[in-house]
């Protein structure tokens, strides 16, 4: 197993503090089928009898373990030191994500719990701590019950139709950091729409008086503003005007550093950086818009899968390297389809200039305790991300995954879908909210996104005929099988975008059986020469479509079984990527 340790960059990148361990790398597991662990007291126990390289799953290669089988409880143990120059500081445990059920125990004694395999956690573990070596030990639950949000983990464990390999247990960084005791918590960076200036709430970890919070916003290496703001609470609010601002756009992504102190009495009790984008979102007169000016998005559908390592990226500097393939091949945008990414990913997405739909990942299954596991995580979501300037719409849920009633029109189930609607802009009002990514949309939702796997100009032309002639908008999907509206809701002028297309299908070595359903789907190609000339007729015959603002192609790479990406899984063009490039620009003018 490679003792190489991955992603050393520091994991949080909206908000960063220059201290902190990475405990990334080599941790002792093992699997518990018989769900031993609780009755023999494993958090007692030392060392584990199997090795596995953190953050990679067990399932797949880079863990050193390569298991594709289903273990529904897994335990892991690693020792750590405390650098001394930390002593009378609170020391904070972060896991980035682990899938699904956690408790933490540090040297022997439990100190929290976590349900959620998307979203990160954090505990104070100072006073368990003593001198010289400490343990952290981990208990994950993972039973892949398709009612837990899942995203595209096949509940057998193996790939299969649209699901891929599982991942359980750490698949994000896990790190220590010291901070004060009287410190920042968090970080809200809101743009005021259209205006020079940014709204900056920072949340401090406990109340006080005569505490004072100060943000100076740096362009390059030139003060652009400065605020402070005087606290009597735990709540500091500043609003600071950025005169002659610059917008971030993918044309011109350009970001504010931040440095935000925390004062009292003349002396810094804590200091964080972090960055902004001024920009804004919104829906007006039917189109989807960017810093006030129509915008057609032109996206692709990247579900951040790794052959080596599934949804844990390898490196850093493969997650930069995914969003560069986008930029490459033209795209303005992306949908990062059901998964909640690494941090730096979006950082990445910031920093080079590219829009995301941000998009939970979804159950299989339905039940009153589906849909709370569903919201709970998806507040976090949001929560953990609505800094990111490349973050521009919201999608709680895709293809009605996990409300497998909506299309009998189940009044329970599309009452949710408005209600996560509704949870999302309470959440952050500065963004659309698209509800159910593909058909059956409610009254309420911002776009009317819908998924269409025709295969040519002409077939295009031929469904939408009606539509172009000054008629409503179809029915129903492209298959005829799902109706683009449930429960009588109906359009209300919201913009309409072509949200997956194409899909263009490789020959691929299947079992018949799974390639008689994709190629329902999917039109097949047999040469990269074939998927150019396709994707450009699939192109114009969108343009064609006026009433449509925006598309989403399926997708960047392969994975496993389904072999319709533009790049191969292990991120070889199949086609050159300046040829899409330029069929967007004079196609789309983007």
């Amino acid at each position: 197993m490679s003792q190489t340790i991955p992603r050393p960059e520091y994991p949080r990148p909206q908000m960063v503090r220059d201290r902190w361990l990475n405990l990334n790398g080599p941790w002792s597991f093992c699997f518990d089928d018989a769900d031993e662990g609780f009755a023999g007291h494993w958090w007692e126990r030392g060392e584990f009898p199997l090795s596995i390289l953190v953050p990679f799953p067990y399932q797949c290669e880079l863990s050193g373990i390569n298991d594709k089988g289903i273990h529904p409880v897994v335990w892991y143990s690693r020792e750590f030191e405390v650098p001394p120059e930390w002593s009378g500081e609170d020391v904070v445990l972060h896991f980035g994500a682990v899938d699904y059920r956690t408790t933490v125990w540090v040297n022997g004694q439990e100190v929290g719990h976590n349900t959620g395999g998307h979203v990160p956690f954090s505990f104070d573990v100072g006073p368990y701590l003593k001198e010289g070596a400490n343990r952290v030990t981990l208990r994950v639950q993972d039973d892949q019950d398709p009612k837990q949000p899942r995203g595209k983990q096949s509940s057998t464990g193996l790939p299969h139709g649209i699901d891929y390999y599982c991942t359980t247990g750490i698949w994000q960084t896990v790190w220590l950091e010291p901070v004060p005791v009287l410190r920042i918590h968090t970080l809200r960076i809101t743009p005021v729409d259209d205006t020079d200036a940014l709204d900056v709430t920072a949340l401090l970890h406990a109340p006080g008086t005569g505490w004072t919070v100060e943000v100076t916003v740096l362009d390059g290496d030139h003060v652009a503003a400065e605020a402070a703001h005087h606290c009597t609470g735990a709540v500091a609010q500043l609003r600071i005007h950025v005169p002659g601002a610059r917008r971030w756009s993918p044309a011109t992504p350009h970001l504010y550093d931040l440095v935000v102190r925390m004062r009292k009495g003349g002396r810094v009790l804590d200091e964080v950086r972090s960055y902004a984008g001024i920009r804004s979102v919104a829906i007006r007169d039917g189109r989807f818009t960017l810093n006030g000016e129509p915008v057609y998005l032109a996206m692709v559908l990247d579900q951040g899968y790794w052959p080596q390592s599934y949804l844990a990226a390898p490196t850093d500097e493969a997650l930069r390297e995914d969003v560069e393939w986008i930029r490459r091949f033209g795209y303005n945008g992306v949908r990062k389809h059901q998964k909640i990414e690494d941090p730096r990913w979006y950082y990445w997405c910031d920093r080079l200039g590219l829009m995301v739909w941000g998009e939970m990942p979804n159950a299989r299954a339905w039940s009153p305790s589906a849909e709370e596991a569903l919201v709970a995580e998806w507040e976090r979501a949001v929560a953990r991300d609505q800094n990111h300037p490349c973050i521009v719409t919201w999608v709680p849920v895709n293809e009605s995954m996990g409300f497998p009633d909506i299309k009998q029109d189940h009044a329970g189930q599309y009452d949710y879908l408005e209600r996560l609607v509704v949870v999302t802009r309470r959440l952050d009002a500065t963004r659309p909210v698209i509800d159910n990514d593909g058909w059956e949309h409610t009254d309420i939702t911002d776009i009317v996104a819908v998924h269409d796997y025709s295969h040519s100009a002409q077939a295009l032309r031929e469904r939408y005929a009606e539509t172009l002639a000054g008629g409503p908008f179809p029915a129903r999907t492209w298959t005829g099988s799902r109706a683009i509206y449930a429960r009588g809701a109906r359009h209300h002028g919201q913009p309409i975008m072509l949200t997956e297309v194409g899909g263009f299908l490789d020959l691929p070595d299947l079992p018949p059986d799974q390639l008689d359903r994709m190629y329902k789907i999917y039109a097949a190609v047999r040469s990269g020469d074939e998927l150019l000339e396709r994707y450009r007729d699939l192109m114009e015959g969108i343009r064609e479509l006026t009433f449509v603002h925006g598309f989403c192609y399926t997708q960047l790479t392969d994975i496993e079984q389904e072999l319709n990406g533009l790049l191969t899984y292990d991120r070889r063009p199949k086609l050159p990527p300046e040829e899409i490039a330029a069929i967007h620009r004079n196609v789309f003018g983007v």
